[in-house]
C-alpha cells in the first residue's frame, strides 16, 4: 500500500509561507511558536524558529506542522528574548529538510538567520554568478542567495544589507536575526504583507495580525513597502529602500490566503470578502433557493453574496479539518476519492433546491467539476457556480504555487466552455474592474488575471542532464509579461 499524496488534496493555490519576529520579549521562542501556530494556514510543509542570546543563535526546524516540529523540550532549548520563525509551503525548492527555514549560517561576523515569504524572481542568475565566484549552496530555495549576499564584506552590516537588497528583485517580506539585531524588510512593491505590533516593551512582526491576537500584541501599523525596520540596542529605526514606481499588493491575500480575522494592507480581510461577495451577487445574480460555499476560504464571500441577493446562506458542504496522509489505496470504484475525503454534502440542504455555489477561484477546474458532481448527486436541482475573483489565466511569479499557464483552465477557455467542463448550470466571475471597485484605495498586482507582471522575472526551462536521467532547472531572463 502507499500513501494517498497530501498535495493531491490541495484544491486551492498554495501560499509560500508565513513569518514572525519577536524583539525584547521574555521567552521569545514560545511566543514565536504561538505566532506560527496562528499562521499555520500559510504553510504546512515545515516550521522553524531561531533565537538569539549572549552573542549566539539557537535554532530548531523540521518537516511537518508547528505542533509536530516543536514540543516543550525543544522550546526550552531555544533561549533568549529575540526570535524569528517560519512556516513553509514550497514554491521554489523541494520539500526537503535542508530547505526548512529560518535558514541559518555562521560566518565572519557571527551568526545570521533569515526567514522569507515571497519569491526572488532573479535568484537563479544571482546564484549562478555566486557559484562561479566560489559560493557553495546547501539548499535549493531562492532565499539562500540573500544569505550569500549578506555574507559579503561591503562595510557595516547595514551597508551589506542594503547592498544585498538592491541586488534582488521580486517579492520578499523577511525577518533577519543576528546576535545583536532583528531586521524586518518588505520589498518596494509590497507584494506580501508584513505587520508591526507592540508587546509591552517589545516588538513583534508577522505576516498577519491574527498572530498578534493570540500573544496579546497590539497592532501598530504595516511595515511599508520598501521599508527596512531595524531593532537593536538603540531601539527601533526605520530606513527606506529605493521607492517602487508601482505598488503591487497581492490581491489574493484578501481573496483567499489570509485568515478572515486578520487585518492586512490596512483592510479587514473579513470585510473585504463580504464586499467581494456582494459585488458578485450584483454582477452575477441567479434564480436560486440557497447560497452555499466551498469551505472554508469562501465562507465570507458566500455570506456577502447571500446578504446582497436576499437569499439564505447555509452549510451545504462540510469540510474535514483532519486530513493528513492515508495509507488506504483508493479503490477505482470510489469516485472522486480525494474530494470526498475533504468535503461531504449535506443532503438536507441541497436536495431539490437551486443552489448558488460560491468559491474563491477555479484553478485547473477538475476539483470544481467533482464538487458540482457531488452536489448534484446529493439531489440539487440546479447549481449556479459563482467565483469571487476574475478568471485565473496566468501563473504567479511572486510567491504563490500555481500551475503552468496551459494547466490553468481559464488560460485556454472562455467562461461558457469552463461552465460546460465543470457541468454547472451557470457560471459567473467578477471582472477585474468589479473586483478592484470592491476593494478601492489600493494598487494591487493582478498579473494572475491579466498577465500584466509588475516586476521582470526569469522563466524556468526544464532540461535533461545527459547521462543522468535527472531534470535540472535553467533560468532565462524574461520581460514583464508572460513567456510561454
Amino acid at each position: 500500500m502507499k500513501d494517498f499524496p497530501l498535495k493531491a488534496l490541495s484544491f486551492h493555490p498554495r501560499e509560500e509561507c508565513g513569518v514572525v519576529g519577536i524583539w525584547n520579549v521574555p521567552e521569545a521562542a514560545k511566543l514565536a511558536y504561538l505566532g506560527l501556530y496562528t499562521l499555520q494556514h500559510r504553510g504546512q510543509e515545515s516550521a522553524g524558529i531561531v533565537t538569539a542570546r549572549e552573542g549566539e543563535l539557537w535554532g530548531h526546524r523540521g518537516m511537518g506542522l508547528v505542533a509536530d516540529v516543536f514540543d516543550a523540550e525543544t522550546l526550552n532549548h531555544l533561549p533568549g528574548t529575540r526570535a524569528i520563525g517560519h512556516v513553509r509551503y514550497s514554491t521554489t525548492g523541494d520539500p526537503d529538510p535542508e530547505n526548512c527555514q529560518p535558514l541559518q549560517i555562521q560566518y565572519r561576523r557571527g551568526g545570521l538567520a533569515l526567514a522569507h515569504n515571497g519569491n526572488i524572481v532573479n535568484a537563479s542568475s544571482i546564484r549562478r554568478e555566486l557559484e562561479l565566484s566560489g559560493a557553495i549552496f546547501h539548499t535549493t530555495v531562492d532565499s539562500e542567495v540573500i544569505l550569500h549576499l549578506l555574507a559579503r564584506d561591503v562595510g557595516s552590516f547595514e551597508d551589506t544589507l542594503f547592498s544585498a537588497l538592491s541586488a534582488v528583485r521580486g517579492a520578499y517580506s523577511m525577518v533577519i536575526l543576528t546576535p545583536e539585531s532583528l531586521v524586518a524588510v518588505r520589498d518596494p512593491n509590497g507584494f506580501r504583507p508584513l505587520l508591526l505590533g507592540r508587546l509591552k516593551e517589545g516588538w513583534v512582526v508577522a505576516s498577519e495580525t491574527c498572530a498578534f491576537d493570540l500573544i496579546g500584541a497590539v497592532y501598530e501599523r504595516e511595515v511599508e513597502p520598501g521599508e527596512v525596520i531595524i531593532f537593536d540596542r538603540e531601539g527601533l529605526r526605520s530606513r527606506r529602500l529605493a521607492p517602487a514606481s508601482r505598488q503591487s499588493l497581492c490581491i489574493f491575500e484578501l481573496i483567499y490566503f489570509s485568515r478572515p480575522d486578520s487585518t492586512i494592507f490596512e483592510e479587514s480581510v473579513h470585510e473585504a470578502r463580504l464586499r467581494l461577495g456582494a459585488a458578485l451577487a450584483r454582477a452575477c445574480p441567479a434564480e436560486a433557493d440557497v447560497v452555499i460555499s466551498v469551505p472554508d476560504s469562501s465562507n465570507t464571500a458566500a455570506l456577502g453574496y447571500a446578504r446582497e441577493a436576499g437569499l439564505p446562506f447555509e452549510q451545504g458542504l462540510i469540510r474535514s479539518h483532519y486530513i493528513g496522509r492515508t495509507f488506504i489505496e483508493p479503490d477505482a470504484n470510489i469516485r472522486d476519492f480525494g474530494v470526498r475525503l475533504k468535503y461531504n454534502p449535506v443532503r438536507a440542504v441541497l436536495e431539490g433546491r437551486r443552489i448558488v455555489l460560491v468559491d474563491d477561484s477555479i484553478v485547473r477546474g477538475s476539483t470544481s467539476r467533482k464538487i458540482v458532481r457531488m452536489i448534484r448527486a446529493a439531489g440539487a436541482r440546479e447549481i449556479h457556480m459563482r467565483i469571487s475573483c476574475p478568471p485565473w489565466r496566468y501563473p504567479c511569479n511572486y510567491g504563490i504555487d500555481t500551475p503552468e499557464a496551459e494547466k490553468l483552465i481559464a488560460h485556454r477557455n472562455d467562461v461558457e466552455t469552463i461552465r460546460k467542463e465543470i457541468d454547472a448550470d451557470s457560471l459567473g466571475y467578477l471582472t477585474v474592474e468589479q473586483m478592484l471597485a470592491a476593494i478601492p484605495n489600493h494598487q494591487f498586482c493582478t498579473a494572475c488575471f491579466t498577465g500584466d507582471y509588475p516586476v521582470r522575472f526569469e522563466t524556468r526551462e526544464k532540461k535533461t542532464v545527459l547521462g543522468t536521467g535527472r531534470r535540472t532547472t535553467v533560468a532565462r531572463k524574461a520581460g514583464g509579461f508572460l513567456c510561454l
